[in-house]
């Protein structure tokens, strides 16, 4: 007659709470690791216990019920996990990784745990609603970086040695982080890519590059709502504009802002027709930039962002303190800079990024001079930093040993 489901009408909620259907999930899983795979990646997992009585929730933003208090981190969430991992996930060599929508720090040292218990890593998603307001995430402001410093040095500190944290700005749930947090213009579009991906792999934890972050790619001029195809975007653009939150067209940009659509257009592989992606119609329209945005192209040239993306990743590979090491922020209230410090026995390394399209003076931490090795950077050619200033949308990384 009915059943509950979070989300789409096509996307029955399972219930967790009865033993034969988690033994069902449990078989399925092991019927996967016997194939031999690498992990799971749960998708909203901290759902999968609701509070008893399905309470309703308290309406929010004037569109529905916020189900939110009811369904996130529910009372049997670790109990469940835990079955799964003796069950499962402990009998094999597997990288597992929950999304875990509402997550808190205190939750997170749980799922996430170095003792092993539940999970290897969780996402969690507060770096990502910093933008939001009256309308939920639907606006077209910017995050700003000194809430975002804040944000991710509290994930940084917090889990250190007590959980693992993984690293994202971008997935299939999220606009393009080029043109979010950096600047899609021909002009800076490569430089603060590349800065953003220095920033955030520099950090302590696992990083995940969603398809196509990797080429700088950006959001999409969708040129009308029959473009669309994300059912979240569209039901806020009908709910929205009935209930006068807000007319269409300020709707239709925030949504062209903020939208999933953005990260859903078909891979951009090469310049052909539908980027390589199809020789027949893609289900949704390719970002029309794929001419000068594609994987053919950067594979190509060694200054692309791609290239970049594989000195940061053999970076990682090579220095234990960029996985290890323990984090530092500086200048923690400025809203141009992103500067932190990594320490591992002895080894320092000194962050340094340009959040701006504009020339930005920095401080250097006591005992760094900005004469130390660079060990990557977004510019040209390597410069000394003893003046304190970063070009627009710079990114360098310092170090030295002690």
């Amino acid at each position: 007659m009915y059943y509950l489901h979070m989300f789409s009408e096509k996307q029955p909620d399972l219930n967790w709470d009865n033993p034969k259907v988690r033994d069902a999930v449990f078989d399925m899983m092991n019927w996967w690791c016997e194939k031999g795979i690498d992990g799971f990646r749960m998708d909203v997992i901290s759902m999968i216990s609701k509070a008893e009585g399905l309470p309703d929730g308290e309406e929010k933003g004037g569109l529905y019920g916020d189900w939110g208090p009811y369904v996130c981190n529910g009372p049997h969430v670790h109990e469940y996990l835990q079955e799964m991992n003796r069950k499962v996930l402990s009998r094999y060599d597997l990288l597992t990784v929950g999304e875990t929508s509402g997550v808190t720090v205190e939750e997170a040292k749980k799922y996430a745990s170095l003792s092993g218990k539940e999970l290897n890593m969780v996402f969690q998603f507060e770096h990502m609603d910093l933008d939001g307001g009256a309308l939920g995430k639907w606006n077209d402001r910017k995050i700003r970086l000194s809430a975002l410093k804040q944000v991710m040095s509290k994930w940084q500190n917090e889990l250190y040695g007590v959980a693992w944290n993984s690293l994202f700005w971008c997935n299939h749930d999220q606009p393009r982080i080029v043109s979010r947090l950096g600047n899609d213009s021909q002009k800076y579009r490569e430089k603060s890519a590349k800065m953003l991906a220095t920033c955030l792999h520099m950090l302590q934890g696992t990083p995940y590059i969603y398809q196509g972050e990797e080429l700088g790619m950006t959001n999409v001029p969708f040129p009308d709502a029959s473009a669309l195809r994300d059912i979240e975007s569209i039901n806020a653009l009908k709910e929205n504009t009935e209930k006068g939150l807000a007319d269409y067209e300020t709707m239709f940009r925030y949504i062209r802002y903020k939208g999933r659509d953005n990260a859903r257009t078909p891979m951009q592989w090469d310049d052909s027709a539908q980027a390589g992606f199809t020789a027949g119609t893609p289900w949704i329209m390719v970002n029309p930039n794929y001419t000068e945005i594609n994987a053919k192209e950067q594979r190509q040239r060694e200054d692309s962002v791609f290239h970049y993306y594989q000195k940061l990743i053999r970076l990682r590979k090579e220095h234990d303190i960029i996985v290890y090491g323990s984090y530092i922020v500086h200048m923690p209230e400025d809203e141009s800079v992103y500067l932190y410090e990594r320490i591992l026995e002895g080894e320092k390394l000194l962050v340094i990024c340009n959040f701006t399209d504009a020339e930005a003076a920095f401080e250097l931490p006591e005992g760094w001079n900005g004469r130390e090795e660079v060990l990557i950077t977004n510019e040209k050619e390597e410069r000394s930093l003893e003046n304190r200033k970063l070009c627009p949308y710079e990114a360098v990384v310092l170090r030295k040993s002690e």
